[in-house]
């Protein structure tokens, strides 16, 4: 099928307003980002698009140069550093752009070359580039953890979520070590000292874990905000998502335990929810504020709604996409049960292909 293009050769994915930024998303150098963007680049250009080189970070590599080919090359500034004004005048479909967490040289127009993407992307001029997921700034210290390095050049995460599309360049650890060794990565005389530090074999598969997670949780966002498009609440259990309705009552700290368990179990994402219906007591708020702790420290994520209590936890359920609702065995009489709405009753009516986990009340109180 024949692809439409605007008329600067613009892929017609981009809007005249903002271009579409695409990044090329690995866990260590050397994995191949800056092959696959050049891939993808060729790509479009055989089908028209408007494509040029602003940064390309060969690092001595004549194979990187010669995968270059006939893209054309945008000449920098004086200090080196993108020339932004030149760029925005020339108006390319697209642009290539190594190394986003790159920071620029004193006297540039922004400190980041990520600042510099926004701004071309702001002009109509969708960008492809390339990032490590070390380069993470909510990673930096766990990524200082595992591998004893330092990362300098960081991004905020926020600018991730600004991609239209993230494509995840992966290697084996050993493969990547292989490539090291052969001195595709570092001169070889560096090769000993980068096996015993950042190129670790555990330090790469502990990182290459992390960019599969990120990348995983990218498709989840992408899933939910279809979904919500579309208008289908109807989960879809691509993966468990555990809800915990969490009441300020003696067994809630148990509760919180019994969801947290489970979704270890299932590899699930866990979140602790309360639904505010009336006031409550201070006895009550602090029970709920132990509970928050205890979720809080297991790494749940705490919400709290307010409204009718089974009409909010649906809505949510809905909205998130979950999968399981764990809940305390209600302790009602069966006289209340009749008289009153039963929020399980509403729940199992409303939401029929979620589980409902019920948890059994302990018969001895919990010290909150």
């Amino acid at each position: 099928m024949a692809e439409t293009f605007h008329n600067n050769g613009r892929p017609p994915e981009a809007t005249d307003d903002r271009g579409v930024l695409k990044i090329f998303l690995g866990y260590a150098p050397g994995v191949g980002k800056t092959f696959g963007m050049l891939e993808e680049a060729h790509r479009r250009k055989r089908r028209g698009q408007d494509v040029v080189v602003g940064v390309l970070n060969a690092h001595g590599r004549q194979d990187v140069l010669e995968e270059m080919g006939d893209l054309e090359k945008l000449p920098l500034d004086d200090n080196e550093e993108l020339d932004l004004a030149t760029i925005i005048k020339r108006s390319p479909g697209v642009i290539l752009l190594d190394e986003l967490e790159h920071t620029n040289k004193p006297g540039s127009t922004h400190e980041k070359r990520w600042q510099d993407v926004e701004e071309l992307l702001g002009a109509g001029i969708s960008v492809l580039t390339t990032c490590n997921v070390s380069s993470l700034e909510s990673l930096k210290d766990q990524v200082q953890d595992i591998t004893g390095s330092q990362i300098v050049d960081t991004i905020p995460d926020n600018v991730l979520q600004l991609a239209d599309e993230i494509e995840l360049v992966d290697l084996t650890p050993r493969a990547l070590i292989n490539r090291l060794e052969r001195g595709d990565i570092v001169d070889v005389e560096k090769v000993p000292d980068a096996r015993k530090g950042f190129f670790r074999e555990g330090n790469l598969a502990a990182l290459r874990e992390i960019a599969m997670r990120e990348a995983a949780g990218r498709v989840d966002e992408d899933v939910t905000k279809y979904r919500q498009v579309k208008g289908i609440e109807k989960p879809w259990a691509t993966s468990d998502r555990i809800l915990i309705c969490v009441s300020p009552n003696r067994n809630s700290l148990r509760l919180i335990r019994k969801g947290w368990r489970l979704g270890q179990r299932v590899h699930g994402q866990v979140v602790a929810v309360h639904v505010e219906e009336k006031g409550m007591s201070d006895s009550e708020r602090k029970i709920l504020r132990d509970d928050f702790a205890l979720a809080e420290k297991l790494g749940i994520r705490t919400v709290v709604l307010r409204g009718e209590i089974a009409h909010e936890l649906i809505k949510f359920a809905k909205e998130n996409n979950i999968t399981q609702i764990v809940l305390g065995h209600p302790e009602r009489t069966r006289i209340q049960e009749i008289v009153q709405k039963s929020i399980v009753n509403e729940l199992i009516k409303s939401l029929r292909t979620v589980d409902i986990i019920l948890i059994a009340a302990e018969k001895t109180e919990e010290t909150h």
